[in-house]
């Protein structure tokens, strides 16, 4: 259909294109520029924060907000949406960056990217309509609870060496370290906390988290100065100069081609690439694609809710896909769509794709020129801003709403699902949500399907029947987990009777397991002489029925189109009944 097209479409620069066929000048392009521009400020510090969060230098997350983010706008299918590293992925990558190092997270990076092309090509991208938001909140918030967790100890100036894999080890060390807090850099975070929280009531158009670091930058200045050192990204992070000498900070240039393999493993060599470490590696580059999938269409709707337009969702997977192929070559990390950067990007007047190039430029230009500046910038301030990322990612007030208001099942899909986040693994959250919110539906949709009587219903029919006869309705979808049991109860009412018609005009689905309690009802009639009539089935079940039809007696030899013909059917079979 024309309206779903954009659920099947699958094109290179779906967004860009379609811009351009509709019309693209001047005033669009200055729109561009400064959305573009409005973003790419934005993302700067939030690039850098969430490199470190995920276990790397600040610059590989510049890096793929520059490269990613420019890739994906040019090939991808949303209009609007901006890429580049996001706090969704950090639950994958910190523990890989542990296991792997840089080059293990790169490499990861790279097969799902190949996996996202691949689910492109299948057609994947229309799926994500199938995911309940039971589940998204759920395995978002529990994203959100980790990565929290991981910025208490650069808040709290903790010095943790050995940090435990599982949630629940890391909680422990954290608590044991509590004794160690470091007031400068507590006082640093919170201030932090306290000016992006303030900010807002400002009502500027200047994001609060710029602000806040600037200040904190004052704050950490002062605070040497009397004496309290701050750790900084420039005292935490170095780089080797040309001449082979150490300079502290991140480097302003762009790294070579290089292979991704190539780059530092967790105990400072190269990795070999050999095919026992690509199966180390496959359920890491599953997950990622996975939640890169999940999160770039789920940023796509949501702009198409803001916009009125239409992304292609196949489009954006495959752009996602080749995306995160390429950048880790240039030493980005994994990339998607970032809900919030990309809302701001509309919300700024945003026009095109094209902003998000200007986005892209506006963080290169960033790296180029101020990466002596962003030295300065406190570890504990990056930590308070992702402690505000985690809250506004968690979408705290739609997970209230839901326990609230939202049936039982979804409220226990929804803890489900946060839980397995938390404790166990994101793809394991997702799966157990997805199937165990399937299952769930299936027992509601079950509970509904039933059987009512309407012999003497005269809203249905006005027709006499002959004696000992009666009409069943049919309401609601005749599937393996609801057939066999109302077949089966209207089974125990036919020994007594001469035939029954099934009017089943009201029940649109019929699946094999359904097909298979018909014929067992059938052969029930058949065993106790019950004559058994059919009348008005919709398209779907007729077309299933015909499908399976054969040699033997099948439900359409016994089918009528109106109620009104099954009935007639009826009154002519007891006539012949009565001549024998």
């Amino acid at each position: 259909m024309p309206q779903r097209q954009h659920l099947f479409s699958l094109r290179l620069g779906h967004a860009l294109r379609e811009v351009l066929a509709e019309g693209y000048d001047r005033k669009a392009f200055l729109a561009d520029l400064i959305a573009g521009a409005t973003v790419g400020v934005i993302a700067i510090p939030l690039a850098m924060a969430l490199a470190i969060a995920s276990g790397v230098p600040p610059q590989y997350g510049l890096y793929t907000a520059i490269i990613a983010g420019a890739i994906v706008a040019l090939a991808g299918g949303s209009r609007y949406s901006i890429s580049g590293p996001t706090a969704a992925f950090v639950v994958i990558l910190q523990p890989l960056t542990l296991k792997y190092g840089l080059a293990g997270l790169l490499l990861a990076s790279v097969m799902a990217g190949v996996i996202l092309i691949a689910m492109a090509y299948a057609r994947l991208g229309r799926f994500i309509e199938y995911i309940p938001e039971s589940v998204t909140l759920g395995f978002t918030g529990g994203i959100a609870i980790v990565i929290a967790v991981l910025q208490i100890p650069d808040f709290t100036g903790l010095e943790l060496h050995d940090v435990p894999e599982h949630f629940i080890g890391k909680i422990i060390a954290i608590g044991s370290h509590l004794h160690q807090i470091d007031l400068s850099s507590f006082l640093t975070a919170g201030f932090t906390l306290a000016v992006m929280l303030v900010w807002p009531r400002l009502r500027t158009p200047v994001p609060p988290h710029l602000p806040a670091l600037v200040l904190a930058c004052l704050l950490g200045a002062f605070l040497a100065g009397i004496g309290m050192e701050v750790d900084t990204i420039g005292s935490r992070f170095h780089y080797l100069l040309a001449d082979g000498t150490e300079a502290a900070g991140i480097p302003p240039f762009l790294p070579a081609l290089e292979w991704p393999w190539d780059h530092v493993g967790a105990d400072g060599q190269p990795l070999v690439l050999s095919f026992a470490l690509v199966s180390d590696l496959l359920p890491a580059a599953f997950a990622i694609a996975m939640l890169g999938a999940i999160e770039s269409l789920l940023c796509a709707v949501v702009l198409d809710g803001m916009s009125g337009k239409r992304h292609s969702a196949n489009s954006e997977l495959l752009a996602q896909g080749v995306a995160n192929v390429i950048t880790p070559f240039f030493g980005g990390i994994t990339a998607t769509a970032a809900i919030a950067r990309s809302a701001t990007n509309y919300k700024a007047g945003a026009r095109s794709p094209i902003a998000g190039v200007v986005h892209a430029l506006v963080v290169l230009l960033g790296l180029l020129l101020l990466a002596g500046a962003l030295a300065y910038v406190p570890m504990p301030a990056m930590a308070a801003l992702l402690m505000v990322v985690a809250w506004n990612m968690s979408e705290a007030h739609k997970s209230l709403k839901l326990i609230k208001k939202s049936p039982v099942s979804d409220v226990l899909v929804f803890l489900v699902c946060l839980s397995l986040t938390v404790f166990v693994d994101m793809v394991v959250a997702i799966t157990v949500g997805v199937l165990l919110a399937s299952l769930l539906f299936m027992k509601e949709l079950a509970a509904i399907t039933h059987v009512v009587e309407i012999t003497d219903n005269k809203d249905f029919h006005h027709e006499s029947l002959p004696a000992n006869w009666k009409i069943f309705k049919v309401r609601g979808a005749l599937f393996f987990a609801a057939a066999d049991r109302i077949f089966g109860e209207l089974a125990q009412h036919t020994r007594e009777l001469d035939g029954i018609i099934l009017h089943m005009r009201y029940s649109s689905y019929l699946d094999a397991g359904g097909l298979a309690a018909i014929e067992k009802l059938m052969a029930h009639c058949r065993q106790h002489n019950v004559q058994l009539v059919f009348s008005a089935w919709q398209f779907q079940p007729l077309k299933t029925l015909a499908r399976a039809r054969g040699d033997s007696l099948s439900p359409l030899d016994g089918s009528f189109p109106t109620l009104i013909d099954a009935i007639n059917e009826a009154q002519d079979r007891d006539k012949r009944n009565e001549i024998k």
